[in-house]
């Protein structure tokens, strides 16, 4: 008997390190589905305690090259607990209406390894939770490719316009703090 009570403060210990202790920010609370996947994204388990970029993104802006800086970002800063998620919107009429014809420009144009989820609605009442968090956090995507970066307590610490490029000085700094925060 003394052995299972033992025990209980070694599976607690093992779930703290794993982003499973304490409450999910808010930010993190819900699942959105993976583009062009049967699975969704539990937003919690997978991003809770890591440093993180959010992006809205649209495959026929303009913008769309951004995606090849964002993957270099994502593969430069990953092996350090950086995580990107890129939330493809039609909310400026960029968008195909295509999971499909969006998971080719992200994945077969680009290249992109990051998550990406199924096209979402990022202004407005109708924003997924995602977005409504980071509107109240800092403001919402004023057009496709705005970004956020987001510390490991799931708060944003800097937001991004579309003219920012993944590799510029700023953004840079920004994702380096987010690294550096504690969880």
């Amino acid at each position: 008997m003394l052995a299972r009570w033992l025990a209980v403060p070694a599976v607690l210990m093992a779930f703290a390190g794993s982003g499973w202790a304490g409450e999910c920010p808010s930010l993190l609370q819900g699942s959105l589905p993976k583009l062009r996947a049967k699975e969704s994204i539990d937003l919690c388990q997978r991003f809770a305690g890591k440093p993180l970029v959010v992006v809205n993104t649209a495959s026929f802006c303009g913008f769309a090259p951004q995606f090849k800086g964002l993957e270099a970002l994502y593969q430069r800063y990953k092996d350090q607990g950086l995580e990107l998620v890129g939330v493809p919107s039609n909310d400026f009429k960029q968008e195909s209406k295509d999971g499909a014809e969006t998971a080719k420009v992200c994945y077969v144009n680009y290249g992109v390894t990051f998550t990406m989820t199924e096209p979402q609605q990022v202004r407005g009442p109708d924003a997924v939770h995602l977005f409504k968090v980071l509107a109240e956090q800092s403001s919402a995507p004023k057009w496709n490719f705005y970004k956020y970066v987001v510390d490991r307590q799931g708060k944003v610490i800097a937001n991004f316009s579309s003219l920012t490029k993944p590799d510029s000085p700023q953004l840079i700094e920004a994702v380096e703090q987010a690294l550096a925060s504690r969880p």
